[in-house]
């Protein structure tokens, strides 16, 4: 692994990459030894100096959940990122200037209430851990160059979990439910873009059931001394393909069910 002064000096400079909005080039091509662990290391020393500086962990997101999206990252599994208290924003106006390359995601967010922890987490686990479902947009952000500028290389899964698993944001919206009031799998959602119909999907695009990603959190934290807490935020997983965001745009989820929210780039 990566040794602290190292995994320090990373994660410094995605700090500075959040607030000058200059990308860095790939960890993963400076270093080629370059870990799984070594990005969780880095994103975890990225989070301390946030939460140093004053910020709160409210939550945790899970990614690359589509077996698509697994085998072109070649990996097995998805990834996670840590949800700070001012990524959170309301339905309405999003101040594009807080982001580089923003892009959106369909979602279903978890709210506990009890925690979630140990090396053995099942569906009906977290469904009973859980106050209610609601809808969520996530909105992805590359502090760390998508596509190398050199080579034009993809960045590798690597990069993207130091990169805090490319999070930056998080819209809640529509009406919350108690996840035994609905089929969770048969959730979908309409996004449109500008009144076009952007994409849409279904909850089961993410492993199947939402609840698996959020089990499989808690049992990958558990290593670690973790757990998921009561009251956090957890992002299950995107079932739709990432929309890229401008300013200007609106966007309007539909969510059926679970309701409709609009929100726009500013």
């Amino acid at each position: 692994m990566f040794d602290p002064q190292l995994i320090a000096q990373l994660a410094a400079e995605l700090h500075a990459s959040e607030s000058s909005r200059v990308q860095v080039e790939h960890f993963s091509k400076r270093f080629p030894g370059m870990t799984v662990e070594d990005g969780y290391a880095i994103s975890r020393a990225w989070v301390k100096m946030k939460t140093d500086a004053g910020r709160q962990v409210r939550g945790h997101k899970i990614g690359l959940t589509s077996r698509a999206m697994q085998l072109s990252s070649q990996i097995d599994e998805p990834d996670y990122g840590t949800l700070l208290d001012d990524m959170f924003f309301e339905p309405g106006d999003i101040p594009s200037a807080r982001f580089i390359a923003p892009r959106v995601e369909v979602e279903l967010a978890f709210v506990l209430k009890r925690k979630l922890e140990g090396s053995r987490v099942s569906v009906e686990d977290v469904l009973e851990a859980t106050d209610h479902v609601t809808p969520a947009i996530e909105i992805i952000d590359a502090r760390i160059e998508q596509f190398d500028r050199h080579t034009k290389a993809m960045r590798r899964v690597q990069d993207t979990i130091s990169d805090n698993a490319a999070n930056a944001g998080i819209v809640l919206g529509g009406r919350k439910m108690h996840p035994r009031e609905l089929d969770l799998p048969w959730c979908g959602a309409i996004l449109r873009q500008n009144g076009a119909v952007e994409e849409t999907g279904l909850a089961a695009g993410v492993q199947g059931h939402p609840a698996i990603g959020v089990a499989w959190l808690a049992m990958k934290l558990a290593p670690w001394g973790e757990c998921l807490q009561a009251g956090e935020v957890v992002l299950a997983g995107s079932f739709t393909r990432p929309v890229v965001a401008k300013k200007g745009d609106l966007f309007d989820a539909d969510y059926g069910r679970l309701g409709r929210f609009e929100f726009r780039f500013i």
